[in-house]
C-alpha cells in the first residue's frame, strides 16, 4: 500500500509538471458588467480547445491600479503578464478595472464617493457573472495586496470555489499604517499624531487640520474609505473561508512581510503557504534593496517569477 501511495504521488506530480509545460492558443475578449449602477470593464482570456475550464478572477491592489496591474507612472504589466502565462497553461482568467479606474471611470467619480465595501461588492458581482455563464467548472479568486482582502470577502459572499492570496496583508490596514510610520526616521510626535488620527477615523469622527505631509493619507475625501477598510481583519476573514486556500508571499516584498503570510496561515491552517525567494510585491524578481526593488515597479519588460505561475497552476489543476 505504501508503494502504491508513493507511485500515485509521483504520477500526479508528473502529470502536473507536464500540464505546466503546455501552451494553449487563446482568445482575449473585453467584457463588462453592471455593478450597483456602475459599468465595469474587464479582459477575459480563454484557452481554446479545453472542454473543462477553470477560471481565475484577478483583483488588483490599492490605489489607481488598472486591470493590467499598472498605475500612472508605474507601468509593470504584472497582471497582464500573469493572465498571459496562465492562459498558456490552460487556465482562463478575468481581470478588471476597479470602479472609477481606467475604463471603469465614470463622470463625477471622486475618492469621497467610494467605500471599501463597494470594491467587495464589485468583485462579488464579477464572481456571480462568471458563475452565471455555466461554462466554468470552477471559479477561483486571486487578490494582490489590498485585493487579497477584497477577494477573500468576495469569495465568501459570492461563493467562489477557491481563493489565492498574493502578497496579502495579514493584519488590519490601520495596524499596517502605524507599523510603516513607526520607523527610526519618523519623529515620535508624528507617530503619535498618526495614531490619534486613525483612532478618530475609526470612531467615526472627521479629522480636521491635517498637516500637508499627511494629506495623502488623511485627506477628508479618503477618510470614509479608510473607516470602511479599517473594520476588517484579513486574518479573521481568511479563517471564514470553507474552500481551498493558497497563500503566496514574496520574500523580497518591501510592502508586505512574510510575517503577514504566516498570520493568514495561522488563521487558515489548511491553506497552502508558499514563500517565494526573490519575488517582490508586483510578482517579479527583485533585489532586497528598496530603491532597486521599487525600480521594477515601472519596468514592464521584466518577467514574472517562474515559481509563482507554476504554483498557481498546480493549485487550480489539483
Amino acid at each position: 500500500m505504501r508503494t502504491l501511495v508513493i507511485l500515485s504521488t509521483f504520477i500526479l506530480w508528473a502529470i502536473g509538471a507536464k500540464a505546466a509545460e503546455l501552451i494553449f492558443p487563446s482568445t482575449q475578449t473585453e467584457v463588462s458588467i453592471q455593478s450597483e449602477g456602475y459599468k465595469l470593464f474587464g479582459t477575459l482570456q480563454l484557452p481554446e480547445a479545453k472542454k473543462e475550464l477553470s477560471i481565475l478572477l484577478l483583483i488588483a491592489g490599492s490605489g489607481p491600479t488598472d486591470r493590467d496591474g499598472n498605475q500612472p507612472n508605474l507601468n509593470n504589466n504584472s497582471f497582464k503578464l500573469l493572465a498571459n502565462e496562465l492562459v498558456g497553461k490552460g487556465i482562463a482568467s478575468l481581470r478588471y478595472d476597479k470602479r472609477g479606474i481606467a475604463k471603469s471611470y465614470y463622470p463625477g467619480f471622486s475618492n469621497a464617493s467610494i467605500l471599501f465595501d463597494d470594491y467587495v461588492n464589485d468583485a462579488s458581482n464579477w464572481i456571480l457573472y462568471l458563475k452565471a455563464q455555466n461554462k466554468y467548472t470552477k471559479v477561483y479568486v486571486a487578490g494582490l495586496s489590498e485585493g487579497s482582502l477584497i477577494g477573500m470577502l468576495a469569495a465568501q459572499k459570492a461563493g467562489a470555489d477557491g481563493f489565492i492570496s498574493l502578497n496579502g496583508p495579514g493584519r488590519p490596514a490601520d495596524e499596517i499604517i502605524i507599523n510603516q510610520v513607526s520607523n527610526p526616521h519618523t519623529p515620535d510626535e508624528v507617530v503619535e499624531l498618526v495614531k490619534s488620527m486613525i483612532n478618530k477615523v475609526k470612531a467615526g469622527e472627521k479629522v480636521e487640520d491635517v498637516p500637508p505631509y499627511l494629506m495623502g493619507l488623511f485627506n477628508a475625501d479618503i477618510q470614509p474609505y479608510l473607516r470602511s477598510w479599517f473594520k476588517y481583519n484579513p486574518a479573521t476573514e481568511i479563517g471564514k473561508l470553507k474552500v481551498p486556500v493558497q497563500i503566496i508571499q514574496g520574500k523580497n516584498d518591501i510592502q508586505v512581510q512574510v510575517e503577514d503570510a504566516e498570520m493568514l496561515k495561522k488563521s487558515q491552517p489548511k491553506a497552502q503557504l508558499i514563500l517565494v525567494d526573490e519575488m517582490n510585491h508586483i510578482l517579479k524578481n527583485a533585489p532586497a534593496d528598496p530603491q532597486q526593488n521599487f525600480a521594477t515597479y515601472s519596468n514592464p519588460d521584466l518577467p514574472l517569477n517562474d515559481k509563482l505561475v507554476n504554483e498557481i497552476v498546480t493549485f487550480i489543476q489539483q
